[in-house]
């Protein structure tokens, strides 16, 4: 059994837990979990190698599934509405498919049960090439990081995994088992089995992380799954589309 994860807590009444995805945090999702507070008691925990969480070797999905499994059974959450994205999506429909606890029901950001032939070593390997020790803080990191990524946006997101401990800037991210396991991450487990309970996979329209191809690939797991698309959203329709976002979610749990 390994060391509890970290997790924000926001709300009271029936619980629902987020899983964020790669490279992200409990603290990411603070304006989700505040604006569902008002009927749900929302559980947002780093996952492993992620903010003051543990740091393991296995991330695979079932090896990730039982880590929430565990962080459920520690806090007695009961029949917890599951919600994850990206990474954290495909860690909630690992846990929900082994069968050993049964959400209330399931909610999958812009993410399906496939492989993808992306991968996001090549922001790993900019990270790890960051020379820290020459480095005071994190507007330092993000010149030097310019030229290897030039989205702003993204390296801002990236740089919020960079902390000033002991006077010395360190990662709240495992890089080194991130990259070592990225094709890990970018795949899905051929798991047995389905879930049969409520289930919505939210997507963004300009997303093509979920696209009519995976629509087989979905039903045959999830055969009560609902797809519903955010305009005007990308892969973070979290964050772009926010309140779009916290009214679909609401919608769905309504019903």
């Amino acid at each position: 059994m390994q060391n509890p994860l970290s997790f924000l807590v926001a709300g009271n009444g029936p619980p629902l837990v987020i899983l964020h995805g790669l490279f992200g945090s409990a603290a990411n999702w603070r304006r989700i979990a505040q604006a569902l507070s008002g009927h749900w008691q929302v559980f947002t925990p780093n996952l492993p190698n992620h903010g003051n969480s543990p740091w393991v070797e296995d991330m695979s999905y079932p090896a990730q599934a039982q880590a929430v499994t565990q962080f459920i059974t520690e806090h007695a959450l009961d029949h917890p509405v599951l919600m994850g994205h990206s990474m954290g999506g495909k860690t909630a429909m690992a846990l929900a498919l082994a069968g050993k606890i049964e959400p209330r029901a399931l909610i999958i950001a812009d993410i399906a049960p496939v492989d993808y032939a992306h991968s996001h070593q090549s922001l790993v390997q900019s990270l790890q090439a960051l020379p820290l020790a020459t480095l005071s803080n994190r507007q330092q990191a993000d010149q030097a990081l310019a030229t290897d990524i030039p989205d702003r946006t993204l390296r801002q997101f990236l740089l919020q995994n960079l902390v000033l401990r002991d006077g010395e800037l360190r990662w709240r991210l495992n890089l080194k088992v991130i990259n070592d396991q990225m094709e890990l991450l970018t795949g899905f487990p051929p798991l047995p089995g389905s879930f049969n309970g409520p289930t919505l996979f939210i997507h963004g329209e300009c997303s093509d992380y979920v696209t009519p191809a995976h629509t087989q690939a979905i039903s045959v797991r999830f055969p009560r799954a609902r797809l519903q698309s955010i305009a005007n959203a990308g892969h973070w329709l979290h964050a772009e589309q926010t309140d779009a976002f916290v009214s679909a979610i609401e919608h769905f749990l309504k019903g």
